[in-house]
């Protein structure tokens, strides 16, 4: 235990002891009557339900099955939750369910890191100055995929593309100068190893002549993490378990409040897996991390106090909460049977908004999206949170995006009190079965990956990838039914809506600008002197590996010659690098998203559009339900809907939708009502536009639905449809799609 965590262990003991000496003092509370109200039983309740929904049946409407295959209740009782409330519990100790630290978020927020991505290590800096002067308390930076993967900039296909630059400890220097790392925390994610990292902020500081023992956060690797996420890694999980050694062991002596693995399950989450997956699977990358730093000689004190774990927060509000008090005990329970004391078992959680969970279309409603989801970060008990611009995923965020993010957590903690109540989901009926339930899953899927062997042979035997994927498919077939909505994409359309300008960076200037920096730099180093200090990395101790690799960089190393020279280490002893399917990012909206923008660029190459006709039959109130439905539904694709306010004859429409000249023709009236006029209405229809597609707006009674055919209806649209498939129907018709 470092110094600060000592102090504030002490400060916590000291204040829970007043809290729990106060509260065995006070024996007599002041009377509460209830009279005027009188409590309904469940059945009553129940009761109630059953006749507001006038017909429709209960157990289907007031029962809600998640991904997870947990059902929440339509009402949670005391009663059946009594024997799981915590009653004898405190936010601190115990297992940790109720909160990591005993005074939750009063004396220490939970830590504000806006993400910090500019391509340009010097803007980079900038933006870093500027959000913790805006309220951000952590320098939270986002690396590109070449610095990530270990290349220098001048060789690599792109740069900048999602974060920041480094190649030389110059990019480095420039990054950090002038940030009070003292003061703010550092969190940078370095992918599969967080060696070449590491050294470069180690090398940049003690070249500048500042200490190092100052760093406060994370510089962390996920090997496995990076290994799922593309399907392989620049050099064998043997290798970079001995570099997560070296980084372990020169961090606990010369950064002991600097954490150097971060275990992320950005991955999974992004794959489309629900929560128990998201969970487990991190959890089982964490043993495997533990696993490998023991075998090489750490104690489970060393290790355990090198883990960093970064989740992602979905849509489903009540579950998110309960997957991060559910975490958190069965991680104590891990360290526990590892031989780690109280202290090891804490775990430190990272948490951001779900990318899988955010648009394209209609990118405003993603601030709703990310301000429920850090509620739920916040409700459950996060170490610290980077909350995403609205636009992250169309482009880099700017002042707006980034302004509305940050504020949203400040406000939480100035404004809406959030700072006050410690695990303020405690004894919530609903909350606390969830955590059960959740809990019981999330362990029983993590022996499950247990049993195959560990993550790596469970990865590699395509187990995680699979089950993931169904999941995925569950949730792209539910989004195709409408069942989940996903506002402003397969649900309420705006049609007027221009799309957010990506504001592409200009890939060649930067790379320019990249390699000339780069190259001044280079000019001016000992080109001989640096190459000795390389060469000693190749048969360096591990203990001494980073040190020796801090020398080398402030020589002039780049990050692509210490990866080079690293990954002979491999060649040496013959290591064999792991390869795995990977598993793809998705968003749960890009099927729709990809659907409109085939009709709008279909539009503007031919002008030209699908055109639907509403024949809408009788008064507006008799049609009028159907028709918006309708509207709705088929605005999704971004077609023109023809619309009107209804026709007193059958001929009349049909004379109305000739000439229109549509594509498709939508029958919208009432069920009572159809029997009579489809069987007319629908062969007129028929003949008058041959081509055209005709729908029958809502879900026909069975025994009607041959007649509907015979008559001419194509198909229905219903709550009951797959709108995607009949929208991809429509574009392929009219020539969108082959």
């Amino acid at each position: 235990m470092n110094e600060e965590e000592k102090n504030q262990s002490e400060d916590s003991n000291l204040d829970l002891q007043a809290i729990l000496k106060k509260s065995d003092q006070q024996t007599q509370f002041p009377t509460v009557p209830l009279d005027e109200f009188v409590p309904p039983t469940y059945e009553e309740w129940k009761q109630a339900c059953i006749t507001l929904l006038k017909g429709a049946p209960f157990d289907k409407k007031m029962y809600t099955k998640t991904y997870e295959g947990i059902t929440f209740e339509p009402m949670y009782t005391r009663a059946m939750t009594e024997n799981i409330l915590p009653k004898a519990s405190f936010p601190g100790m115990d297992d940790f369910m109720r909160g990591a630290r005993v005074n939750g978020y009063i004396n220490q927020p939970w830590g504000i890191a806006q993400s910090c991505d500019e391509s340009l290590p010097r803007e980079n800096n900038k933006l870093l100055k500027h959000e913790v002067d805006r309220g951000s308390t952590i320098y939270n930076i986002h690396l590109d995929n070449a610095t990530i993967l270990n290349q220098d900039a001048q060789h690599a296909a792109k740069v900048g593309d999602e974060g920041c630059s480094i190649t030389t400890i110059d990019d480095m220097y420039q990054l950090l100068d002038g940030l009070d790392l003292k003061k703010y925390g550092l969190y940078i994610y370095a992918g599969a190893s967080s060696l070449p990292m590491l050294s470069m902020t180690a090398a940049a500081l003690k070249a500048a002549g500042r200490p190092v023992k100052m760093l406060k956060g994370f510089i962390g690797a996920n090997p496995l993490g990076q290994l799922l996420e593309s399907g392989e890694l620049y050099t064998s999980l043997d290798e970079l378990y001995d570099e997560m050694y070296a980084c372990a062991v020169w961090a606990g002596k010369n950064t002991p409040q600097l954490r150097t693995i971060m275990v992320r399950s950005d991955v999974f989450s992004r794959g489309g897996a629900n929560d128990v997956q998201e969970i487990a699977y991190t959890l089982s990358m964490a043993v495997s991390y533990l696993r490998a730093l023991l075998e090489r000689g750490l104690t489970i004190k060393q290790a355990s106090g090198q883990l960093f774990f970064g989740f992602s927060m979905g849509a489903n509000f009540f579950m998110q909460i309960a997957k991060l008090r559910a975490v958190r005990p069965i991680w104590a329970r891990i360290v526990k049977a590892f031989g780690g004391d109280e202290i090891d078992q804490r775990m430190h959680i990272h948490a951001r908004p779900a990318l899988f969970f955010k648009t394209v279309y209609d990118p405003y409603v993603n601030m709703l999206r990310n301000t429920t989801e850090i509620f739920s970060g916040v409700v459950g008990g996060v170490d610290s949170y980077e909350n995403a611009p609205f636009d992250e995923p169309i482009r880099k965020g700017d002042e707006f995006s980034r302004r509305i993010a940050r504020n949203v957590q400040i406000i939480l903690q100035e404004e809406f009190g959030m700072l006050k109540p410690i695990d303020p989901a405690g004894g919530s009926w609903a909350v606390e079965s969830l955590t059960k339930e959740i809990k019981e899953k999330i362990w029983h899927e993590f022996q499950a990956v247990e049993e195959k062997g560990g993550f790596l042979k469970a990865a590699q035997a395509s187990y995680l990838q699979e089950e993931i994927g169904k999941i995925l498919q569950a949730r792209f077939k539910n989004s195709e039914y409408r069942k989940d909505r996903i506002v402003g994409n397969n649900m309420y359309p705006n049609l007027t809506e221009e799309l957010i300008d990506k504001r592409s960076e200009d890939a060649d200037e930067l790379k320019k600008q990249r390699m000339n920096d780069i190259g001044a730099y280079l000019s001016d180093i000992d080109g001989i002197f640096e190459q000795e200090c390389i060469s000693k990395i190749t048969t360096a101790d591990w203990n001494e590996l980073t040190e020796t690799v801090i020398e080398a960089i402030k020589t002039g190393a780049t990050i692509g010659e210490i990866r080079k020279t690293l990954n002979t280490r491999q060649q040496k002893n013959s290591a064999v690098r792991s390869t795995v399917e990977a598993i793809l990012p998705h968003r749960w909206s890009e099927h729709y998203e990809a659907l409109r923008m085939i009709t709008e660029k279909y539009v503007a190459e031919k002008n030209d559009n699908a055109k639907i006709f509403l024949a809408n039959m009788g008064p507006i109130p008799q049609h009028k339900a159907r028709a918006e439905f309708s509207t709705s539904f088929l605005q999704v694709g971004g077609f023109e809907v023809l619309s009107n306010n209804g026709f007193k004859t059958i001929d009349e429409s049909v004379e109305a939708a000739q000439k229109s000249g549509a594509d498709a023709v939508v029958i919208c009236s009432t069920d009572k009502t159809y029997p009579d006029i489809v069987p007319e209405l629908a062969p007129k229809l028929r003949k008058a536009l041959p081509k055209a597609v005709i729908y029958l707006a809502g879900a026909a009674p069975k025994d009607l639905e041959t007649v509907y055919h015979e008559a001419g209806v194509d198909d229905f649209i219903s709550v009951k449809a797959n709108c995607y498939k009949i929208l991809q129907f429509l574009q392929r018709k009219k020539g969108m799609i082959d």
